[in-house]
């Protein structure tokens, strides 16, 4: 039987090992429990006063029609719920506040709220109480710390008044081991599915093509096409932000590539883009061995160099530990680094002086913190140590380092420090905490979710000199990167790969 060879019995025994994992992902999805899911959707957002500035025309009657200052009044329904398999006890939510999760009515007042529950968890009624959390303030609802058992929910309907029908609205705090998030369901009171949507795809997808594979192999004996690896060796530099991700992608490629070596020696983005130059300048036409990534465009005036899109980055502002301020307004940002701000007690914080840790001019996450919140340049540096000023008539404490992970250790051990960093590197930093702006938390799932709009962020670009051969180690790594490893490495490290639907919108955009 000639069909019994060698590969096609490989082939056979791959199908069956792939409808094997299958069935084992969905024993894993009914059995094994995943992360903690709140979950949180509006269900009515209605106008009951008499401004149909939205278009919505509606009839009033009784107390609708006689109580004062409600003109623009609107009802909301919001529906929290567990929506993972696990239970969420009061002690999972991460704030250090009082109350749990926080709802945000933008452009809008709260009038009253209204809690409910479905029959049979009357029990929850007992944690909505002011001692426990629960109060409002102008767009503000505070909600206590409620334990959820799996698939309970319960539901605010809150009077509000001062906006439009449509304004967003948005669920903001933290669980230990699991994320907040909104959901959607077609009906209001949908169950979500037993299994995800991205697992019953992916158990279908894998069963077709493991079967498909095995049948095509079975009547062909066609060996796979090359990856398409290029030996030689390539420097990659320019951003530090970035860096992380470079070091991890070259790492892989000289795993699955061998003859290929890939440095990554970041100073910054401009000096990355500077070097590219110098070394294309001195290449006599050619084109060198580098790739430069910068946080933002090059600057102008250099046409031989190329540009790809990567990825967008999102950035964060970070403050010491002893400074309780989780969020500033663009104005406020702008204040502290003009030096207008010299102690935080003028930002309602405690009695400690400002000390401005900022990156050097080679820093692209310092221009791009120039350029999408401050508007400027920063002020003069005064201080080499970062404690004490060497120029006594500046204004605060500001010194410049050459890393990102210098301006995070800096922050987290100097009392009244604030920086900024790429939001990956600051995420779970001891001693400091990120800042929110202008009410936008700094969030790659937000920007992904067009939820808000938080302002500094900033497209990674990759730069190279001319056009380099097709099957140069240049070319083939900028392959390699853009590919689907190379976009689950970029994701991994907290940026949005410009190559997927979302990325591709948003850096088209910008």
């Amino acid at each position: 039987m000639e069909w019994l060879s060698a590969e096609n019995v490989v082939a056979v025994a791959t199908a069956v090992v792939g409808i094997a994992a299958s069935a084992g992902m969905v024993w894993y999805e009914r059995r094994v429990p995943r992360r903690k899911r709140i979950g949180y959707r509006v269900q009515m957002d209605n106008p009951i006063g008499d401004d149909v500035r939205s278009g919505i025309v509606n009839v009033r009657l009784g107390l609708f029609d006689e109580t004062p200052g409600m003109a623009d009044a609107t009802l909301v329904l919001l529906r929290i719920e567990n929506d993972g398999s696990r239970s969420i006890a009061d002690d999972d939510y991460t704030g250090r506040e009082r109350h749990g999760l926080t709802a945000v009515f933008t452009g809008r007042t709260i009038r009253g709220v209204s809690v409910t529950q479905p029959p049979g968890t009357e029990h929850l009624m007992g944690h909505f109480s002011p001692a426990a959390g629960l109060s409002y303030e102008d767009g503000t609802l505070r909600i206590p710390r409620v334990p959820l058992n799996r698939g309970e929910h319960f539901k605010l309907l809150v009077l509000l008044s001062g906006g439009d029908v449509g304004c967003p609205i948005r669920l903001i705090g933290g669980i230990r081991d699991g994320v907040v998030s909104p959901n959607r369901s077609t009906t209001p009171d949908d169950k979500p599915p037993l299994f995800s949507r991205p697992a019953r795809l992916i158990t279908v997808l894998l069963t077709v093509c493991v079967v498909t594979l095995a049948a095509i192999v079975v009547v062909r004996d066609d060996t796979p096409p090359p990856i398409g690896c290029a030996r030689g060796t390539l420097t990659v530099t320019g951003s530090t932000a970035f860096a992380p991700v470079m070091r991890e992608l070259a790492g892989k490629y000289e795993k699955d590539c061998a003859g290929s070596q890939i440095t990554v020696d970041a100073h910054g983005s401009t000096a990355g883009v500077r070097e590219l130059e110098a070394a294309g300048a001195a290449s006599e036409g050619g084109s060198p061995a580098v790739v430069a990534l910068s946080d933002g465009r090059k600057p102008g005036g250099l046409p031989q160099l190329r540009e790809s899109r990567v990825a967008v980055s999102v950035f964060t502002l970070v403050v010491h530990e002893d400074i309780p301020i989780k969020s500033l307004s663009r104005a406020d940002v702008r204040r502290v680094y003009r030096g207008d701000i010299r102690n935080w007690k003028q930002l309602g914080g405690p009695d400690r002086p400002v000390v401005l840790v900022s990156r050097d001019a080679n820093s692209g996450t310092r221009q791009v913190f120039q350029r999408r919140v401050l508007g400027r340049g920063e002020i003069a540096n005064s201080s080499l140590d970062c404690v004490h000023k060497d120029d006594a008539s500046a204004p605060v404490v500001r010194c410049e380092l050459d890393s990102t992970e210098q301006v995070l250790s800096t922050v987290a051990r100097q009392p009244g420090a604030i920086g900024y960093s790429e939001l990956n590197l600051a995420t779970g930093f001891d001693g400091l905490h990120r800042l929110a702006l202008d009410g936008h938390d700094p969030s790659v799932e937000e920007l992904e979710h067009g939820i808000g709009d938080y302002p500094y962020r900033e497209i990674e670009y990759a730069y190279i000199y001319g056009r380099p051969p097709a099957d140069s180690l240049t070319s083939s790594f900028l392959d390699y990167i853009s590919r689907g490893g190379g976009q689950d490495v970029i994701r991994t490290h907290g940026h949005l790969p410009c190559g997927t639907p979302v990325g591709l919108r948003i850096c088209g955009q910008d």
